[in-house]
C-alpha cells in the first residue's frame, strides 16, 4: 500500500482555480467548471460555496474529462438551506457536541464528495478559540501606521493572553476530531490541509502549527494560505517566508492570492503580482507535487484571473 508521500509524488499538479471566483454566480456546475477551464485551468478547486444544485453538472464534468479536480474547502458542498459561503458554519471546536456532530458529519460528506470527484486533498478550517475578534481593530490601526504604537502592542498583548487561557479545550477539541476524520480520509486515498488562518482567534495558533501537525497522522499536511501569512506578517505575528520555510517538510499545497492594504484596512483573495506578498522569495519552498490554488475574489474579471495566473507562473513557474 502507497504511503500519503507516496501517493502525491504520483500526480505533478499544474494550478487550480478555486470555485470561491465563480460559483456565486452561475446555476449549473457545468458551466462553471468550463468558465474555469477556458482560462486555461486543466484543475479546479471546489470551494465552501458550493450548493447542492451544483453538484450534479460537476460530476457531469468531471466524468466527461472536461476538468479535474484539485480540492475541495470545506464544507462541500453546502449543507441544506445554506446558500451562501459558510466554511464556519459548523466549528470542530464548538462547546455544543450538536455542532460538532454536525461539522463531523458535513465533512464526511466533503470527504464522500472529494472521492467522487477524484481530488487529492481537502482543506481543513480547525475551529477557535471563543473570544472578540481582534483582528479589525488591529487592521484598522496598521492602516493609520498605528502599529509602533504602546495602544498598538497592549491590545496584541491583550488577545495574546485572552487566547492563551482560552485555547486548552478548544485545541483537543479540534485534534480530536481531525484525527477522526483523517481515519475516514485515509482509506479513500485522502489528505487532508491544515489552513494556516488569518484571524487571531483561530486554530491553529501560527506559533503551534509545527506541534499541532505532529500530534496527528501523517495525510494531514500543511495548507499554506499566502493571503492569510501576509495579513498576520502585516500585523506583526509572523514572517511570512519564515512560516514556509519551517514547515515545508509537511506543507501540501498553497491557496496563492495577494493582500492590498489602503485606508480601510487589508483586502485579501487580490490577483496575484497587484500587492505586497514576495511570491519571488517563497519560489524556493515551492515544488511541482505541491497542489497550487489561485483563491480569488469574485469581483475580479476574467482578463485579471488570466494575468494573475500568467504571473504566478512567470514567478514558480509551470508547474
Amino acid at each position: 500500500m502507497l504511503s500519503p508521500s507516496d501517493c502525491i509524488r504520483r500526480f505533478v499538479f499544474m494550478y487550480s482555480l478555486s470555485t470561491c471566483w465563480n460559483s456565486g454566480r452561475h446555476t449549473c456546475g457545468r458551466q462553471m467548471l468550463r468558465e474555469i477551464r477556458d482560462l486555461g485551468f486543466e484543475y479546479a478547486e471546489l470551494s465552501h460555496g458550493i450548493r447542492i444544485s451544483l453538484v450534479p453538472g460537476i460530476i457531469e464534468a468531471v466524468e466527461a474529462g472536461e476538468i479535474r479536480i484539485s480540492t475541495l474547502h470545506n464544507f462541500c458542498p453546502l449543507p441544506i438551506g445554506i446558500n451562501h459561503p459558510a466554511p464556519n458554519i459548523f466549528k470542530f471546536t464548538a462547546e455544543d457536541a450538536r455542532e460538532r456532530m454536525s461539522a463531523w458529519k458535513h465533512t464526511l460528506k466533503t470527504l464522500e464528495m472529494a472521492e467522487r470527484v477524484k481530488a487529492r486533498l481537502v482543506v481543513l478550517h480547525c475551529g477557535e478559540v471563543t473570544m472578540r475578534d481582534y483582528n479589525e481593530k488591529l487592521e484598522a490601526m496598521v492602516a493609520r501606521g498605528d502599529q509602533d504604537s504602546s495602544r498598538y502592542r497592549r491590545l496584541v498583548e491583550e488577545a495574546e493572553s485572552k487566547r492563551e487561557r482560552g485555547k486548552e479545550q478548544a485545541v483537543h477539541l479540534a485534534l480530536e476530531m481531525i484525527q477522526r476524520i483523517a481515519g475516514e480520509a485515509s482509506p479513500r486515498g485522502l489528505l487532508l490541509g491544515v489552513e494556516n488562518r488569518e484571524a487571531i482567534e483561530e486554530i491553529p495558533f501560527d506559533y503551534e502549527i509545527p506541534h499541532f501537525l505532529a500530534q496527528l497522522p501523517d495525510n494531514v499536511r500543511y495548507w499554506h494560505d499566502c493571503g492569510h501569512a501576509q495579513i498576520k506578517e502585516n500585523l506583526g505575528f509572523v514572517q511570512h517566508i519564515m512560516q514556509v520555510e519551517e514547515l515545508a517538510p509537511r506543507l501540501a499545497g498553497f491557496h496563492v492570492h495577494d493582500v492590498v492594504a489602503d485606508a480601510e484596512g487589508q483586502h485579501d483573495h487580490c490577483p496575484p503580482g497587484t500587492g505586497s506578498i514576495r511570491y519571488d522569495l517563497l519560489r524556493p519552498y515551492v515544488r511541482p507535487e505541491h497542489i497550487k490554488v489561485l483563491e480569488l475574489s469574485p469581483g475580479i474579471p476574467p482578463e485579471a484571473v488570466r494575468k494573475s495566473y500568467e504571473f504566478i507562473r512567470s514567478v514558480w513557474g509551470a508547474e
